[in-house]
């Protein structure tokens, strides 16, 4: 096996295991959400929403992204193999995660009044937000945990670390609401962040850390670096929040609440049953750039191979939405959602610019350009609401999934241009291949579903999906030899 097919395999690996982890939470998250929509009602949801949601806030604003900043630095560590310095980064982390889990608990302490106001309008629920208050301790040292694991590269223990918390917390979460309903609340919440930390806890304390003193000198110095990268990430996350807040505030007020659900139900199904795929993906590829990040050439190779790989696998699963998205939405939801379907065959052709811009910003954060990272995300922030506001302005739902290609073609210019001129970052013949070939053949098919008639439309959407698939199968077979992994696979399994 050579190189170039070793870290493809690499990729390819990662995305499988990871992929399986977050189907497997996707069912959970369906499931738990049926019981507690039957046990709690639609008050009861509503309440679990606005207190996960308001201590989110908070953590947000108060845990300076070192759940994604801390990465870079492990990893880095991790690459000389010396184990003081990796102790010493990851001592530091873990310190870290404490102050800003402290300092998060402490502030949603002291405020509870004020959040139970702000939240529900009234004071009642300032005891359930005291409470509540220790999960973001709980979950922030959690965090650390799980960083510690991706850092480096423990992605079988982070991959088990996550389906037991998730299996463990739905079984607590069913008795108690089932025993207690809206009464329950609260200790669901703290279980599950008990259960969470204890899983991370202990499938991170299997990798044994040479330990070592720390001054404060040795904080402030190690610290710098995560704080200040994951303080500009903390901001554009809330940069983020705003946009979103800002946008629904729009929608309802110039259309109506109905709009703001159809647009929430909409991009929860581009989000999360296509996203999941840029979450698995991720979760290798970040610590995996981490690694190479002096290195512009190695950067380079890495962008387009994750790129390919990221096309290879979304193309047929955005055909096939394309060409059945009426039946996914009426599984998903029902026949009052299939409104949103114009807005997600925009959506989905914009997916094809979201993954390619995603795999090269990733290089801002490998590279500790903490400025450049968060002035990149205001910038497409900025004009992510422009021409939101605009496109349902002038098109209504299916505007905002034109807006959403519109911005995700401008975005890729954008991060193309920066990193070129950076970092001398190039397209690969063989990338541009891929995307030519996988984009055409969704044109093709948005072409067919918006003007040919049923059953025709099936009959060809068929036949473009198999053609993405088989043309994704040859070269995935030349990049990783994908043949042989599923004989292996088909082999293990009858000898089991």
């Amino acid at each position: 096996m050579n190189k170039h097919q070793s870290s493809y395999r690499q990729i390819m690996k990662a995305t499988s295991l990871f992929g399986g982890v977050q189907v497997f939470q996707i069912i959970i998250s369906v499931v738990r959400s049926k019981f507690v929509a039957i046990l709690l009602g639609p008050s009861g949801m509503g309440i679990v929403g606005l207190l996960t949601s308001t201590t989110g806030l908070v953590a947000g604003l108060t845990n300076f992204g070192l759940s994604t900043s801390a990465i870079k630095n492990i990893s880095e560590a991790s690459a000389t193999e010396d184990e003081h310095r990796i102790s010493k980064v990851i001592s530091v982390m873990r310190r870290l995660m404490w102050i800003t889990g402290i300092l998060g608990a402490v502030i949603t302490l002291v405020f509870s009044p004020w959040l139970s106001q702000f939240s529900f309008g009234n004071k009642e629920y300032t005891a359930a937000f005291i409470w509540i208050s220790i999960t973001l301790l709980l979950n922030q040292l959690s965090s650390g945990e799980l960083v510690f694991l991706q850092g480096l590269r423990r992605l079988q223990d982070l991959a088990k670390a996550n389906v037991y918390g998730s299996a463990a917390g739905l079984i607590i979460t069913i008795p108690l609401y089932y025993k207690f309903g809206v009464q329950g609340i609260v200790p669901v919440i703290i279980i599950t962040a008990l259960i969470t930390l204890f899983f991370s806890w202990y499938f991170a304390k299997k990798i044994k850390i040479k330990k070592t003193k720390l001054t404060n000198e040795a904080i402030m110095v190690e610290g710098k670096s995560m704080l200040v990268m994951g303080f500009m990430i903390s901001l554009s996350g809330l940069i983020s929040i705003i946009v979103a807040y800002l946008l629904r505030i729009f929608i309802n007020r110039t259309g109506n609440v109905a709009d703001v659900g159809l647009y929430n139900a909409g991009f929860t199904i581009i989000n999360t049953y296509v996203g999941m795929i840029f979450t698995a993906m991720g979760t290798d590829y970040y610590p995996r750039l981490s690694l190479v990040a002096k290195d512009n050439e190695q950067c380079s190779q890495n962008i387009n191979q994750q790129s390919e790989i990221a096309l290879l696998i979304l193309a047929p699963v955005l055909i096939g939405f394309l060409v059945f998205i009426n039946w996914a939405v009426i599984l998903l939801y029902s026949t009052q959602f299939l409104a949103i379907t114009g807005m997600i065959y925009w959506a989905s052709l914009g997916i094809f610019f979201k993954a390619v811009s995603w795999a090269i910003a990733f290089v801002f954060l490998a590279k500790g350009a903490s400025k450049l990272f968060f002035w990149n995300e205001l910038a497409g922030n900025t004009y992510t609401l422009g021409f939101s506001l605009l496109g349902y302005h002038f098109g209504g739902l299916t505007g905002l999934g034109i807006s959403f290609l519109i911005v995700y073609l401008i975005y890729l210019i954008q991060v193309y241009l920066i990193a070129k001129v950076k970092y001398q970052f190039s397209f690969t013949s063989s990338f541009i291949k891929i995307f030519i070939i996988q984009f055409s053949l969704a044109v093709t098919s948005f072409a067919i579903v918006n003007l040919i008639n049923e059953p025709y439309t099936y009959i060809i959407g068929v036949l473009l999906i198999a053609v993405s698939g088989w043309y994704s199968y040859v070269e995935l077979e030349n990049r990783i030899g994908l043949k042989e992994i599923i004989q292996d696979f088909i082999q293990k399994i009858r000898n089991r």
